[in-house]
């Protein structure tokens, strides 16, 4: 018996002196990651920045608990802020030590308008006369248009270039739910409204399947017309290429086509990047990634006026209240409004830039925020900055806007509202549930998955959303000067990029947020100024104590594991916490 508690106690104090190291660990390797983030880049002459792109791309960079926890979670794909590649380019170009850029170019989740957006940085950092230089084993079509601006395209002599053109494949789910029982009342305004078509439906509507068609076309023409640009290849050639997806050809195929320059080994390089900057064969080539050119100071005069422009990150679904999925951006609406009422009353911030990429959410929580940018528009100048997506919802908080910018394939409009009501009855009926029901009122039972909704209910809920639809027209007419007549024209649901959006008048400007800044600054008609990001981005300590940080950590670990299937997962789990009335794009766009 005194063995047994002798070698109990050995294993329990083992484990506590493993879990005190372990503590300690964790603690050194997180004041490590902030201290590492704290420190100035001190660069070097004949420098080259790396663009290494391989993971996912968010609207800003990552906070210190979502590094830690990527790392512990064994979640090895990157997860870049485009803020922070925008601002790393902008600094390249204006340090006299930083000689080029190197694209690595392997796989980037995001948009076509985000990477419009680093495009069009990058032709800007050509002005300056440095080069831009791009490699990859093998290109996918997103990140071929961006490197296609680079000097000069390098390929791997075994490698490939996915240039094929654009696709939408959405997925319908109403033969499984027909087997399962389940049947998707829906009511919605707007013929184009395809968000709920995969409920209801096993292919695309006419209307759906004419607005796909065209939004897919403008995207693929921006992508064309950007490249024929930069590599001096007519868009009937690139449209030809695309027709023989040359990808399955030799690689000289490729290079004989002009889409890439010479074919190289990567290892070989390093070597040709020496030349560029004349550094001596066997010197050391100072190569400067992205976490380096955070650590890069800006190349700007102290600004002493204490003027400011905001500029406030919109991002994600909107939501009446934050969701489980902590995990991924997310636009709560009550935190918004109250963000902007602090930057209404803030008397040194002297104009906002809304930057909004969004597919919409909650109608309820999209008024909410139209209105508090309305109150703030009436103090002092607001700007919207489109991402890859402000649409319905999301198109909803920004028409108040004084000005609205977008990228050329930016995923906007879709001013329509819709509202789905799933009936059980069938699926019950299968397994041998039965129910029954006392009620006081007649509508005492409304909401009761087991039952269809009756008329009355039907005609209940098409009123609301029908309401709520007049209300989001009457909304965009306000805030865009137009008639009502002239929005309903350009509504019903309908998605268009950021180009057409122009030229419909739903969209001032075509470009980027740096071009939305330069429009806050003329109308608050100031000279110096600085320009702040929020809301803050949360220190470690303050996010690992925040009570929504268990729930972070299960998303997280979700996540690494689930892969692409998590957003699925994500939808049904948080269904419940979703508002019942929506003015969103469809759940799933599906473009490659």
């Amino acid at each position: 018996m005194k063995d047994f508690f002798k070698f109990t106690l050995a294993t329990v104090t083992g484990i506590i002196l493993s879990s005190i190291v372990l503590f300690i660990i964790g603690i050194v390797t997180v004041f490590g990651i902030v201290s590492s983030a704290d420190t100035e880049t001190i660069v070097k002459k004949n420098s080259v920045m790396m663009l290494d792109l391989n993971g996912t791309l968010m609207e800003r960079s990552q906070g210190e608990l979502e590094q830690l926890l990527s790392k512990l979670s064994g979640d090895e794909t990157n997860v870049y802020g485009l803020d922070d590649i925008m601002a790393s380019i902008k600094k390249a170009k204006e340090n006299d030590n930083i000689k080029g850029i190197y694209i690595q170019a392997t796989s980037l989740g995001t948009s076509y308008a985000s990477l419009q957006a680093i495009r069009s940085a990058l032709v800007d950092f050509k002005e300056s006369g440095k080069f831009i230089v791009a490699y990859a084993d093998t290109y996918t079509q997103g990140l071929y248009y961006l490197s296609s601006v680079a000097d000069k395209v390098m390929l791997n002599p075994e490698g490939m270039v996915e240039w094929r053109g654009i696709a939408s494949s959405p997925i319908f789910y109403k033969n499984l739910l027909d087997k399962l029982g389940i049947e998707m009342q829906v009511f919605k305004v707007g013929t184009y409204k395809s968000a709920v078509e995969p409920f209801i439906s096993t292919e695309m509507s006419p209307a759906n399947r004419e607005q796909v068609t065209a939004f897919i076309g403008s995207i693929w023409g921006q992508i064309v017309d950007g490249v024929s640009t930069s590599r001096k290849i007519t868009p009937d050639s690139l449209n030809a290429y695309a027709d023989r997806m040359l990808m399955f050809y030799p690689a000289e195929t490729s290079l004989n086509s002009g889409l890439v320059d010479t074919l190289i080994y990567k290892n070989n390089v390093r070597d040709y990047l020496k030349t560029l900057v004349k550094v001596e064969e066997d010197d050391r080539l100072p190569i400067l990634g992205l976490t380096d050119m955070m650590g890069v100071k800006k190349n700007v005069p102290k600004d002493k006026s204490g003027n400011i422009v905001a500029v406030y990150y919109a991002s994600g679904e909107i939501t009446d209240q934050p969701t489980s999925s902590v995990s991924e951006e997310g636009i709560v609406g009550s935190k918004v409004i109250r963000d902007l009422r602090k930057l209404k009353e803030d008397d040194d911030v002297k104009a906002v830039v809304l930057r909004v990429n969004s597919p919409g959410g909650s109608a309820f929580a999209s008024e909410q925020i139209w209105h508090a940018v309305k109150e703030l528009k009436s103090k002092k100048p607001v700007i919207v900055s489109m991402g890859g997506y402000a649409a319905s919802g999301g198109y909803y908080i920004s028409s108040i806007a004084d000005t609205i910018v977008a990228e050329p394939t930016t995923l906007t409009g879709s001013i329509g509202i819709f509202g789905m009501f799933p009936n059980a009855k069938g699926l019950a009926d299968k397994i041998g549930i039965t129910y029954d029901v006392v009620k006081t009122n007649q509508f005492s039972d409304f909401g009761n998955l087991m039952r269809p909704l009756n008329t009355d209910e039907q005609a209940l809920m098409q009123m609301m959303v029908a309401r709520g639809y007049d209300l989001f027209v009457n909304r965009c007419a306000e805030g865009r000067h137009m008639s009502k007549e002239a929005i309903e024209k350009v509504a019903e649901g309908r998605v268009w990029t950021g180009e057409a959006a122009k030229q419909l008048g739903l969209v001032d400007e075509l470009g980027g947020i740096d071009k939305a800044l330069d429009i806050a600054v003329k109308k608050a008609a100031i000279e110096g100024y600085s320009v702040v990001s929020y809301p803050d981005k949360e220190d470690f300590l303050t996010s690992l104590l925040s009570t929504q940080s268990a729930n972070y950590v299960e998303s997280k670990l979700l996540n690494s594991k689930l892969g692409s299937y998590y957003k699925d997962f994500s939808f049904l789990k948080n269904i419940e916490e979703r508002a019942m009335i929506q003015a969103r794009l469809p759940f799933e766009l599906n473009i490659k």
